[in-house]
């Protein structure tokens, strides 16, 4: 990693463009850091691997729509270690550029995932919905070369950043909806033990024999490990080569952490913990 002087920012990389929902967690949950937008995951990774970001702040799952899509299977090829999660409140918003009203616009465009998350309001108003690559791009188009009956769905920031006017507020179809970002960095700084209450993430991949991965998730019913996510995902193209991620709680070097860990290996060909971290209070 790069040496950093005081007067050199310092950042925290994060997928998309500015104006994303990603860059405001980057902006609420370290704020001592400069974000640095990067057109992909693996530009993200790179840029915490070279150096030119401390940390990278990425989404893996959603309230409403379950995990980001590609996230699992990069995570352990990146090389970079979990140190901390943090639960954002997503609040979409629909906007346009200056002078449009409510009821000139025809067209709203926004990421897939966005627009599917604000149906009953673009039914209840007659829009038709056009997919774009990524929130915060569906708005710096609009606000370059945008028309006066078109509109975007994203997060007040986008509206800030490309100076566009907010039409409503707040027009997702649950209030609950929340994003769970992962803040990761190239060396690991695990929790202490005993400071609190711990999530321990990790990758594994079953042995190839009969009820194999009954048998490993046994050991953390016996020792009480509550398993509070397991997610499985396909590698290399393969449909044999099953990866799972787990989420765990408490800490590696518990006991009954411990001993439920030497028993999922005993079924697994690998294992990799990628962090050891504080569980957020908006568990």
């Amino acid at each position: 990693m790069t040496d950093k002087t005081d007067a050199e920012p310092r950042h925290i990389a994060f997928q998309g463009e500015p104006g994303a929902f990603s860059e405001l967690a980057c902006m609420r949950y370290a704020p001592e850091l400069t974000p640095l937008a990067c057109p992909t995951f693996e530009d993200a990774f790179e840029a915490v691997r070279s150096g030119r970001a401390e940390k990278a702040m990425l989404p893996i799952e959603n309230s409403l729509a379950g995990r980001v899509a590609d996230i699992h299977h990069l995570l352990p090829e990146a090389g970079l270690h979990i140190v901390g999660e943090h639960f954002l409140p997503i609040e979409h918003h629909l906007m346009a550029r200056p002078g449009v009203k409510l009821e000139d616009v025809k067209t709203v465009r926004s990421h897939a995932m966005a627009l599917g998350q604000c149906r009953r309001f673009i039914k209840e108003h007659g829009l038709r919905a056009e997919i774009a690559g990524d929130t915060a791009g569906a708005a710096r188009r609009l606000a370059q070369s945008g028309g006066d009956d078109e509109a975007v769905v994203a997060s007040e920031h986008a509206a800030k950043h490309y100076h566009l006017n907010v039409l409503a507020e707040n027009i997702e179809d649950a209030n609950h909806n929340t994003t769970r970002f992962l803040e990761m960095a190239a060396a690991p700084d695990d929790a202490a033990q005993g400071g609190g209450p711990v999530v321990t993430s990790f990758v594994f991949q079953v042995r190839n024999i009969p009820a194999a991965l009954y048998k490993a998730m046994g050991g953390f019913a016996t020792n009480n490990v509550n398993m509070t996510k397991l997610e499985s995902y396909q590698q290399g193209g393969s449909f044999n080569a099953t990866m799972f991620y787990a989420d765990i709680e408490g800490h590696p070097q518990d006991k009954p952490v411990r001993l439920a860990l030497e028993e999922l290996s005993f079924f697994s060909s690998s294992l990799n913990i990628l962090g050891v971290y504080k569980k957020a209070r908006e568990r």
